[in-house]
């Protein structure tokens, strides 16, 4: 796509130095860049809105402005080019599976991963800038409760987790080691989030490991290439997408704050997966042990027609191929063994070295794809009145954090089993999918199967023995209440000394107290028995 995207973005960035424009200024870069209609009602509006308004239109890069509308307005219009003819799959020798590999492999990898994490080489990037309009909320999805039994929300989980892998590095390597959080947020979540963080005390973590930056914002366009007025005197803004990033990344100085904590290795995640792995040691491990520079998890996709990008490469070249730019005949391709041909299906959890992302911020991130996502984006309409549409009415252009991908000098792709690493919370409940109904079922029934690998036996609220590990799923709709806190068990160890032979009423929550209290348990029955 043109540059004027990337025109358009620089103006905005240039937003804090720039100085405010007259009315007059503003008025005629508006008609020559076909958008007179942004000022509509400007004889409506107080003198406080009047300056606010022209602060927000100064602050845009107005001689960009039509080339941005027109050319989101075109990319709307034209059909997704089939890309059949050029795909193929990731060759075997860049791909890594948990469920393919040996024991011993599992083993080295998690314990490279583990190393470097003691050392301090390791951070997180949290991609938070989007906003929850399917789930229906009005803030941040990271606060979201999914109805826990610990009254958990995504972002206390991922939390605990940081904890507790910190814990386990320490603990193997005899290190007090730390794991810098970096939090991505938008316009719309900067505030509510570090406000969120604030009032829980982060959490326990050091509020100087956890870096919060926020991504650009550009207007939203309608489907013939008019700016979208969000108010009498506001513009309809929108994140630049989650391949903001990179920009991000250079305007917030945030890989200069890494290279000072020593940083090399970042695992980059989005908040709304409940069973994400923070800082996964055999993923990292798995990353270096190739020598690469970009990694991506994946999942086998569920069918064929599974809505979700695939893991691939176009005429050699390692990127994600959405589902709707192969036909189905190519999705449906199976090997010798009955496997889906592409079945690598993207999650967006990823490895960078963080040499390769100053790469991409200096050199690569002006060349990267841009896309066309068809939004429902509240209006005024020509009355003033304020509109929620029900059908897409706008164009919001977005990248992608995997547009980066063909820019990987040693590109590698790791597998791992849906049940345990992924499930997104996208919907409100009702949805089939991807809603707080299965992100929650999903996290119990991972609990209930670590328990019963443990050798604890699960009884229901009636008293009956649940079933075995095998028949405990993500799938069931109604899995126990066992929860086990992120602080007890990071991936299911640990757990054995605890629970096993255990009888166990659901619901059940295993807090860190818990288990202090049945390890002190196990102490005291241990020392009777040798009496």
């Amino acid at each position: 796509m043109p540059a004027y995207f990337d025109f358009l973005l620089h103006g905005l960035a240039l937003a804090r130095t720039r100085k405010m424009l007259s009315f007059e200024q503003v008025k005629r870069s508006l008609e020559n860049a076909g958008q007179p209609h942004v000022l509509q009602f400007w004889p409506e509006l107080c003198e406080g809105d009047r300056e606010s308004f022209l602060q927000e239109l100064s602050q845009l890069d107005l001689q960009g402005l039509r080339d941005h509308c027109e050319g989101a307005a075109k990319a709307a219009a034209s059909p997704s080019a089939s890309l059949d003819q050029y795909v193929e799959p990731v060759p075997p020798q860049s791909i890594g599976s948990v469920r393919k590999s040996d024991r011993d492999s599992l083993a080295a990898w998690e314990n490279e991963g583990l190393m470097q994490i003691s050392k301090n080489r390791v951070g997180v990037l949290l991609l938070a800038g989007g906003q929850g309009t399917r789930l229906g909320v009005q803030y941040p999805k990271g606060m979201y409760n999914v109805g826990l039994p610990s009254g958990k929300t995504l972002y206390q989980i991922q939390a605990e987790r940081i904890h507790k892998i910190q814990e386990l590095a320490d603990v193997k390597h005899g290190s007090k080691c730390t794991i810098p959080w970096y939090i991505m947020t938008s316009e719309f979540t900067l505030a509510p989030t570090e406000k969120f963080f604030k009032e829980a005390n982060y959490f326990g973590l050091e509020p100087s490991n956890i870096f919060f930056f926020e991504q650009r914002m550009i207007p939203a366009v309608t489907f013939d290439g008019k700016v979208i007025l969000q108010g009498k005197g506001k513009i309809a803004m929108a994140p630049d997408g989650n391949g903001g990033l990179y920009q991000a990344l250079r305007d917030n100085m945030v890989l200069e704050d890494m290279k000072k904590k020593g940083v090399e290795y970042l695992h980059v995640y989005c908040v709304d997966n409940i069973l994400v792995k923070m800082a996964d040691p055999v993923f990292i491990g798995f990353c270096l042990y190739k020598g690469a520079d970009c990694g991506a998890k994946v999942v086998e996709k569920a069918h064929p027609a599974e809505p979700v990008g695939v893991v691939c490469r176009v005429q050699g070249i390692s990127q994600v191929v959405e589902y709707s730019e192969i036909q189905p005949e190519t999705a449906e391709l199976r090997g010798p063994g009955g496997e889906l041909v592409y079945s690598a299906g993207n999650i967006c959890n990823h490895f960078f070295t963080r040499a390769f992302l100053q790469d991409v911020a200096e050199k690569f991130e002006g060349q990267m794809k841009q896309h066309v996502a068809m939004k429902k984006v509240p209006f005024v309409d020509t009355r003033g009145n304020q509109v929620k549409p029900t059908n897409p009415n706008g164009i919001k252009m977005e990248k992608f954090v995997f547009d980066v991908f063909p820019f990987s000098r040693n590109f590698v792709v790791f597998e791992v089993v849906r049940e345990d690493e992924f499930s997104p919370l996208k919907n409100a409940d009702g949805a089939a999918t991807d809603s707080p109904t299965t992100s929650r079922n999903s996290l119990l029934a991972q609990h209930c199967r670590w328990a019963m690998a443990a050798g604890a036996k699960l009884l229901d609220e009636h008293g009956n023995t649940l079933p075995t590990t095998a028949s405990v799923s993500a799938g069931d709709n109604t899995p126990a209440h066992c929860e086990i806190s992120p602080l007890v068990s990071y991936f299911g160890e640990g757990l054995e000394p605890l629970l096993k032979g255990k009888t166990l009423p659901t619901p059940f929550i295993l807090d860190k107290k818990q288990a202090e209290e049945l390890q002190a348990q196990k102490h005291f029955s241990d020392e009777q028995s040798t009496m």
